[in-house]
């Protein structure tokens, strides 16, 4: 039986590229299931499945098997609370669009999906899109956003897509590789990728003038191939609806902390092991954000999830 990649998901029907390049219109046959899991889709984009081909227009193949996943990133479900949904898998990296300005990415935002990408070992590349229209104002907390994530140990690159501005460091990002693109609705998702592969003409809406947010234009996570990248294997880029808010799932206490890189390196130095980095005496963590090693943003973050606020929160709405 052949081994397929998935690359979209639309209700019952699913996309599978087998390894020869072919393209085949599934469903999904028997006990998928993942045991244990409760999540809202047990076939996600990235998957890895055995199926049985398409042998028509009229027929449709079946997926028969599910393969291990190396990796995911998961959201909370926004209509079951206790279910998780997969936003896609088997992840080589992911590219977290952000905006200082048009529409304004919070921290709040980033870092829960950092945190996220964390927990589930998806490597993350922050990239700052539309850099090229901004004031002096937008200019500041551009360089306050990008010393924030360099100091907490991620890559961060500089984009303007619709310029041509960073292109080249993204081809080099992306090439041979399997990458999620993922950010708010109107940070450029679709822009960025149709500036890479214009072949691929993704669907693309302007920002609203009423309330300088983006709109939706994905509905669904699609897995693309993308043939003007040369690489010795495939590049695949998987774009993602925008996303609003971002509830996360399966992470207790005592482990938020250690989703922060910057924070983790200092766990050591906390006088009890234990120490949750909130009022405990001999906190090297806070005595680091009074000095100014630990961002003071992050740390709020931090605070934020380790207390269960929600992202509708003053902070989280700026």
């Amino acid at each position: 039986m052949p081994t397929g990649l998935v690359m979209r998901s639309t209700g019952s029907r699913y996309l599978v590229r087998g390894e020869d390049g072919s393209r085949h219109e599934c469903v999904a046959r028997g006990n998928l299931r993942i045991k244990g899991w409760k999540s809202t889709n047990p076939v996600a984009v990235g998957d890895r499945v055995e199926y049985l081909p398409q042998l028509s227009d009229e027929e449709v193949g079946s997926i028969m098997e599910l393969h291990d996943r190396t990796n995911y990133l998961v959201r909370k479900s926004v209509n079951l609370s206790h279910h998780k949904h997969v936003i896609a898998a088997n992840l080589d990296q992911a590219l977290l669009l952000v905006t200082v300005a048009r529409p304004r990415t919070s921290f709040g935002f980033i870092d829960r999906i950092l945190v996220t990408a964390e927990t589930y070992q998806v490597p993350v590349v922050v990239v700052v899109n539309k850099v090229d229209d901004l004031d002096e104002e937008e200019q500041d907390r551009l360089f306050e956003l990008v010393d924030v994530y360099q100091e907490a140990g991620y890559d961060v690159v500089m984009t303007a897509a619709l310029q041509g501005k960073g292109l080249k460091e993204i081809k080099d990002l992306l090439a041979g590789k399997v990458t999620l693109v993922v950010g708010h609705s109107g940070v450029g998702k679709s822009t960025l990728v149709n500036a890479i592969d214009p072949d691929l003409d993704l669907h693309t809406l302007e920002i609203s003038e009423a309330s300088g947010k983006g709109q939706h234009t994905t509905t669904n996570a699609e897995m693309y191939e993308v043939a003007a990248i040369k690489a010795e294997r495939p590049t695949f880029i998987i774009d993602t609806p925008g996303i609003k808010g971002f509830g996360l799932v399966d992470l207790d206490a005592s482990h938020i902390g250690d989703q922060f890189p910057e924070m983790f390196k200092l766990k050591g130095d906390c006088r009890f092991n234990d120490c949750l980095h909130k009022d405990e005496p001999g906190c090297a963590v806070r005595k680091a954000v009074e000095e100014g090693h630990v961002a003071e943003s992050r740390y709020r973050s931090y605070i934020d999830m380790l207390n269960g606020v929600e992202e509708d929160s003053p902070y989280r709405t700026e």
